[in-house]
């Protein structure tokens, strides 16, 4: 493209599409007038390109640049400079779709991070008025206040946001209560690409009248919609399918006399192609404040679909049908067993749930419903469970939402992954059935293999299908597909799209589905809007085809990597494969529940999500943006604010990996760099504590006593606010050198030995709770010994990216316990992070040594191996609120702690707390303190705080327990502590008083306790 001014003569209708070329001196005016003009964030460099090149959808295109506007004026101004200089425009919300709707050469709007707030709830009126970037979740939480709630609920509910939903026409499980996001849009507040400003909605006879009238641009928009309406009024009326799903093409409809001549509701779906939302006013519904499942097992996927009229008889909130593939392809990668294990009988199921404001009631339309299918009405063989626990519903859920994309990864190297390529089909449910048939003896003839699932109330269908996109011979076969699968749908009254979109996966494809009439009408009405355009363009008309601009298309190019850790899993080995884990779907964004990404949450950065570093990683490894591999200070500043807690291992349904993807890279990084000091001093910690410790006395005072404690905090690089941990007067080891012999033999050859594994940590600074697990071991009947020297997992190393001196020790480690190891003795330990080591990295330090597979297996964090010894219990009369580190939720889950705390017979309530933020050496560091706490501030602070006082807090993490003590000022136990409390209870003057008097205090702890 040239540098001409923007008000050169331009077509009056979109052209086809073709990418978009700025030259150097273009981008370099556009980006000083940003400057100049915004008040948030202006981000042209090559690591903001990079994050915001993909989405969740097949497609990648690298942008011109990034703003992140700070409010609404903000966006508009972005949005004018855009205009000045003449270059496309796309705002961006989660960044969560499917269907690539969400990347262009454009300038990309963030309004994620400022423009997100729930501006107005009116519960009398039933509505909100919301801005772009508030996330789904958060508008919900705001209307249940009132018992209200906005009814689309995308599987991605957590993390998309509204201005996204707004633009794809997005429904969710829920549709069949409320319908899609355009039937709850009552009004919207617009901008567009020339500088108009107003707010749209249903528009009368008499006030569209007036706007034209008026004149200015909004009447010039209006007597060119109502021409267009006029025009092809009877062909929409004769094309447009008739079903609740369709979300292919624009919304026309909503011209049209009979539904009020809706502009608002014209522009829902048109995917920022015409105009950017700037407000939303919204429609609520009354929300059912109990839910109960039923969940009925079916031979097959096809009699399922076939049985949704009988569905309908009862009425259900929520029709949702699961077909194997999914609940097989978990199984094969041993994922969700405790889930799947909730399910009825069958090779198929559908969830229908129930919501009244009673339990009794939507019990009892449960129960009604599962009788009715128990009787054989419906068709033999139907299995039902009725569920009305929540926590099993959120289970049964889950496999729902995260399902598909836990089994995004091939585990058959012969078989391609499968992708997004074909996903949100619709059609009419009293014919999905037999649609269901066709379309898979389509994908059976074409060699491909799918999973089916998704909302069967209203006919819409998701299939993950294994597509062969990296090779010119796979993109043609799938081009082929696709026609023949839009054919399909047409042949059945649908719609290519039912709930995600055209973007360019099915834009190509609507001349299937519609007539060249309406497809003229949809190119005039874009143009209408975006005469220039300039927005969003090659999306829905005059689209890029399906197979362009794709991210792993025949261009791709796989690198192989010569990697310190083995990254191997069942879906394949290599670096670039453990970085592919990451299919962009982002739940590492969404806000509340689970631990992943704390930084993300604390900072709404995109690079410091999950996703962010995972697409910078690929993008690093394609060369392409990111030029400089291992060198890339973009990789290193995303990774910089890194926990590495290890929660996206775990929380992710791909279980990307990102502590150990920054430990990788951190090794290579610093061959070139200097390692920061803090490597010296908390890295290396293990290496010099022993030493420290022959002279508690002097370090204690070094490190406390001003101004000493100043200079040392200086010199290690620690935060001048924290309190650096005391050294314990002597060790554990030193304390109990008569008691435990290392390595000795039972005196009783029939009492079970059991290796307890001392850290650092609770050798030199906390050796009392040490103490207490040798005690409750030795009680309950095991014999213990101790390693016959100190040795050490080197868990600080990881974060400096040490790991050839982690390797060194952890050879060293299995080494000497071998012949234990290999007796079958098992290691007992404290500390979740150091435990973790065991589980995890060992396996990828020594990926080949069996002993090492071996001590893996038989590594238990104490709650773990004591709950389940044959002991009975005395019970302890406490209220005990509970706070999990992340590596022990990550890699070992929580289950122990709760059955111990069970048999103890305390009260207890395990705390939705997130990450604590302190991380190890995290949350010492100087540069990362401000973060720490912020992260800490969202929820576990808050919630230890408002704990009662006399709640005993208990949290097995050493780096938890500082964060807890410093930030809360509430002392703490390890569960090992807890459980010698029960054995020999302190006196009354203890400094955690015991209630006696069997009352159970009030306190602001969540969820509800456990009795």
């Amino acid at each position: 493209m040239s540098d001409a001014p923007a008000n050169a003569s331009k077509p009056a209708a979109p052209l086809p599409a073709a990418p978009f070329v700025a030259s150097t001196r273009l981008l370099e005016h556009v980006q000083a007038d940003l400057r100049a003009a915004l008040r948030g964030e202006v981000r042209f460099d090559a690591g903001s390109k990079a994050l915001y090149a993909s989405d969740a959808s097949n497609y990648r295109q690298i942008p011109l640049g990034v703003v992140v506007p700070a409010d609404v004026d903000d966006l508009v101004a972005a949005l004018e400079v855009c205009r000045r200089n003449d270059v496309p425009f796309l705002t961006r919300g989660g960044g969560t779709s499917q269907n690539g709707q969400c990347v262009n050469v454009a300038v990309v709007a963030d309004t994620s991070k400022y423009v997100n707030r729930v501006v107005s709830v009116d519960p009398q009126g039933r509505t909100a008025i919301v801005e772009p970037g508030v996330i789904c979740d958060t508008l919900r939480d705001a209307a249940e206040e009132h018992g209200l709630t906005f009814a689309p609920d995308p599987a991605t509910h957590s993390r998309c946001t509204l201005g996204g939903m707004i633009a794809n026409n997005s429904c969710g499980a829920h549709s069949v209560m409320g319908g899609k996001t355009v039937e709850n849009i009552e009004a919207l507040e617009i901008a567009t690409y020339d500088g108009a400003r107003f707010w749209v909605g249903p528009t009368s006879d008499a006030e569209l009248d007036d706007i034209i009238a008026t004149g200015g641009r909004q009447g010039e928009i209006y007597a060119k919609l109502r021409d267009l309406r006029d025009r092809y009024a009877e062909r929409i009326r004769g094309e447009f399918p008739q079903i609740r799903r369709r979300v292919s093409g624009f919304n026309l409809d909503q011209l049209l006399p009979e539904n009020g001549f809706n502009v608002a509701r014209a522009l829902v779906g048109t995917e920022g192609t015409c105009a950017v939302t700037l407000q939303a006013k919204v429609r609520l519904v009354h929300s059912p404040a109990c839910r109960v499942l039923l969940v009925l097992g079916f031979n097959d996927i096809y009699t399922a679909a076939d049985a949704v009229p009988h569905f309908n008889r009862f009425s259900p909130i929520a029709i949702e049908g699961l077909d194997r593939a999914i609940i097989r392809g978990l199984q094969a990668r041993g994922l969700k067993s405790d889930e799947i294990a909730l399910l009825p009988d069958g090779d198929a199921w559908v969830v229908l749930e129930f919501g009244s404001d009673t339990v009794a009631d939507a019990l009892t339309q449960a129960n009604d419903a599962a009788a009715y299918f128990k009787s054989g009405a419906a068709g033999a063989d139907i299995s039902g469970l009725v569920v009305e626990d929540k926590h099993k519903q959120q289970k049964i859920w889950s496999i729902r939402e995260t399902g598909a994309s836990a089994v995004a990864l091939s585990i058959d190297p012969s078989k391609p992954d499968p992708v997004v390529g074909w996903e949100d089909a619709a059609v009419d449910p009293l014919r999905l059935g037999d649609y269901l048939r066709k379309f898979q003896a389509l994908v059976d003839r074409f060699g491909y293999e799918t999973c089916l699932y998704g909302h069967f109330g209203d006919g819409c269908v998701h299939a993950r299908i294994t597509f062969d996109i990296r090779t010119a011979e796979g993109v043609g076969k799938w081009r082929s597909f696709l026609r023949e699968a839009a054919q399909l749908v047409v042949d059945f009254g649908g719609s290519l799209s039912g709930e995600h979109g055209d973007g360019q996966a099915k834009a190509e494809f609507l001349p299937i589905m519609y007539g060249p009439e309406i497809l003229q009408a949809m190119q005039e009405f874009k143009a209408i809007w975006d005469p220039l355009n300039r927005m969003n363009p090659g999306k829905v008309v005059h689209a890029y085809r399906a197979d362009e601009n794709l991210r792993m298309g025949p261009a791709y190019k796989p690198v192989t990597l010569t990697t310190k850790l083995t990254f191997a899993s069942r879906e394949g080995d290599g670096m670039q494969r453990a970085v592919e884990r990451c299919i962009g779907m982002g739940k590492c964004r969404s806000l509340d529940g689970g631990t992943m990404c704390p930084s993300f949450r604390a900072t709404r950065e995109e690079k410091f999500s999950t996703r962010g570093r995972a697409h910078l990683f690929w993008e690093m490894l394609q060369g392409e943006v990111i030029e400089d591999g291992w060198n890339s200070t973009e990789v290193k500043e995303a990774l910089d604010t890194c926990l590495a807690c290890k929660g996206c291992k775990s929380d992710c349904p791909t279980h990307t990996d990102m502590a150990s993807y920054k430990a990788e890279f951190l090794s290579h990084y610093y061959e070139r760099h200097r390692r920061p000091r803090q490597a010296m001093f908390m890295g290396r910690i293990g290496q010099w504590a022993p030493l420290a410790s022959r002279f508690a006395r002097v370090t204690n005072l070094m490190t406390s006593a001003k101004p000493l404690a100043h200079i040392g905090k200086w010199i290690a690089g620690v935060a001048r606010e924290r309190h650096l941990p005391v050294f314990a007067p002597r060790t554990f080891r030193a304390m109990e050198a008569r008691r435990v012999k290392p390595g000795s033999a039972a005196a009783n050859e029939s009492a079970r030995k059991v290796i307890l594994w001392v850290d650092t940590f609770n050798d030199h600074f906390s050796p009392e709770i040490a103490t207490a697990a040798l005690e409750v071991l030795t009680r309950i009947g095991y014999h213990v010994v101790l390693p016959r020297k100190r040795l050490c997992c080197g868990r600080p190393l990881y974060d400096y990216g040490l790991l050839d001196e982690a390797r060194t020790l952890l050879r060293s480690a299995v080494n000497e316990l071998a012949d234990d190891i290999k007796a079958g003795v098992p290691v007992v330990g404290l500390e979740p992070g150091c435990l973790s080591i065991f589980k995890d990295e060992l396996l990828k330090q020594l990926p080949d040594d069996p002993v090492a597979k071996r001590l893996s297996d038989q590594t238990f964090l104490f709650a773990d191996f004591v709950a389940r010894a044959d002991f009975e219990w005395p019970k302890l009369d406490a209220d005990v609120v509970v706070h999990g580190h992340c590596h022990q939720k990550s890699i070992f889950g929580m289950k122990g702690d709760t059955e111990l705390l069970d048999k103890l017979g305390v009260r207890w309530t395990l705390l939705d707390t997130g990450c604590c933020g302190m991380a190890g050496s995290f949350g010492f560091s100087a540069d990362h303190y401000e973060l720490s706490m912020k992260i800490a501030e969202d929820k576990l602070l808050p919630l230890v705080r408002n704990a009662h006082a006399e709640a005993i807090v208990v949290t097995n993490g050493f780096s938890c327990r500082e964060q807890i003590e410093q930030g809360a000022g509430r002392q703490t136990l390890h569960i090992a502590q807890l459980v010698m409390k029960a054995l020999e209870p302190m006196p009354q003057t203890a400094p955690f008083p015991i209630r006696n008097d069997g009352s159970q205090p009030a306190h602001a702890a969540q969820p509800t306790p456990h009795a």
